[in-house]
């Protein structure tokens, strides 16, 4: 099932910390990954999802696959806005479509698609994702969240 294209984008804010950053205060690479991590979290806990709730229950979301294109740097200090917008969903699946924007211009600094995989927490075997989550992402949701 394709994700509508009518459902709002969530936006997460965040702050590049020293420890996100090379010795040349720019954002390490892999960090991007980190910051799309925490706004599909937060996208998830907005509609009503908490992680730990869901391991809890048994239900877990695995990184599939992930790719990423770099545009321009963050750097120490810089506020970003971070989107999580499904963008496919399937039975067991879900596939976002990211951004990584400098809040100060609206840069885009990096973009990216992940695929994450719901499995189940006793055998990390496939799952089909919840029918109440499966509702929620086909409906309109809430626009953004801060930090």
């Amino acid at each position: 099932m394709r994700a509508q294209s009518g459902i709002p984008s969530f936006i997460h804010r965040c702050r590049v910390y020293y420890e996100d950053t090379d010795a040349g205060g720019i954002v390490y690479y892999v960090n991007y990954l980190k910051f799309m991590e925490r706004a599909r979290t937060e996208r998830l806990r907005e509609l009503g999802f908490v992680q730990s709730r869901l391991a809890r229950e048994g239900l877990l979301f695995v990184v599939h696959s992930s790719e990423a294109r770099y545009f321009a740097p963050a750097r120490l200090d810089d506020e970003l806005l971070v989107s999580a917008q499904v963008c496919e969903s399937n039975r067991a699946s879900l596939r976002f479509h990211q951004q990584v924007r400098r809040a100060a211009d609206d840069a885009l600094l990096c973009e990216g698609r992940v695929l994450v995989a719901c499995v189940r927490a006793e055998s990390l075997k496939p799952r089909a994702i919840p029918e109440a989550l499966r509702a929620v992402l086909a409906g309109p949701g809430p626009s953004s969240a801060g930090e």
